[in-house]
């Protein structure tokens, strides 16, 4: 499997004065996901936590719900096709196992959207995914509806504090600063994981996959939060998940915020410091009784 990060001679120029030295970049690795056998995605990301990527992944399309969704994941053979995999997964010809593809097989009588069925699409690691069948489907496939999840307040001086908390888990951005990173935190703002990736969809599928598989969905009580902005598909995975409030440290697209409007999502974007915009959901959000609104 390939690393984190990996090893690049770089020709260094500071104040006039040239060296050259190695330099630690993340890596950067096609990793295609099969949905019993065929083909469903492709996704740049960072190699590492690839089966809980894949159940992320498949968690805000629709298919899993539960651990018991969930028969096995297996490594295929690469490219250039194989016999079995590793871990025991049939391949498709002579060829060696480059751990780039995960096919993943959910439980018998598991019932598939249709549009699992129809596409075979290519995300990236700054796009997410491209394509989408309809923002119809995503709105109809909520497992978990936000609106009718029990009540949760949060104060603003708690989701101040969680940037810094997010920061100080980023082990890999510290070595790279090429990473984005993803965090789940409960209502109390205790740090519950951290995923990183070069796409910060990707971290969010991961802390989503790792959380099917250890039976913690739907995420109800929890705080999402993002480095970066806040795109519709990362408001759509929290959606999914069924995570109430998602924060981002950067700006929220229109169609993010009108998607959490739509399912009663805490959406906060411009998290810095004590600075912050809440641009749906607000009733979440416990105000001093003194604060005065302009």
């Amino acid at each position: 499997m390939g690393r984190v990060t990996e090893r690049r001679k770089v020709l260094r120029i500071r104040d006039g004065a040239v060296s050259s030295r190695p330099d630690t970049l993340v890596a950067e690795e096609p990793l295609e996901i099969r949905l019993n056998g065929k083909s469903l995605a492709i996704t740049m990301r960072t190699p590492g936590d690839d089966f809980a990527l894949a159940a992320g992944f498949l968690v805000s399309e629709g298919v899993l719900a539960t651990a018991s969704d969930l028969q096995n994941i297996v490594y295929c053979a690469g490219a250039t096709g194989g016999g079995p995999s590793r871990s025991g997964g049939a391949g498709s010809g002579g060829g060696s196992n480059t751990y780039n593809v995960v096919d993943v097989k959910t439980a018998p009588g598991v019932k598939l959207p249709d549009f699992t069925l129809e596409r075979n699409v290519y995300t990236s690691s700054s796009c997410g995914l491209c394509g989408k069948a309809s923002l119809d489907a995503v709105r109809t496939t909520a497992r978990w509806p936000i609106a009718d999840t029990p009540a949760l307040r949060i104060t603003p001086e708690l989701l101040a504090s969680l940037p810094d908390r997010l920061r100080a888990a980023q082990r890999v951005f510290d070595r790279t600063g090429g990473l984005h990173a993803a965090a789940l935190f409960t209502e109390d703002g205790e740090l519950l994981d951290v995923r990183e990736d070069v796409g910060r969809h990707n971290a969010v599928d991961k802390l989503v996959g790792r959380a099917l598989q250890k039976g913690d969905l739907p995420l109800s009580r929890t705080i999402l939060l993002v480095s970066g902005r806040a795109s519709f598909e990362l408001a759509q995975k929290a959606v999914m998940a069924g995570v109430p409030v998602l924060a981002a440290v950067s700006a929220p697209s229109s169609l993010a915020v009108d998607l959490a409007a739509e399912t009663g999502l805490t959406l906060v974007g411009f998290l810095r410091g004590s600075s912050m915009n809440v641009y749906a959901g607000e009733d979440r959000v416990a105000l001093p009784a003194t604060a005065a609104q302009g």
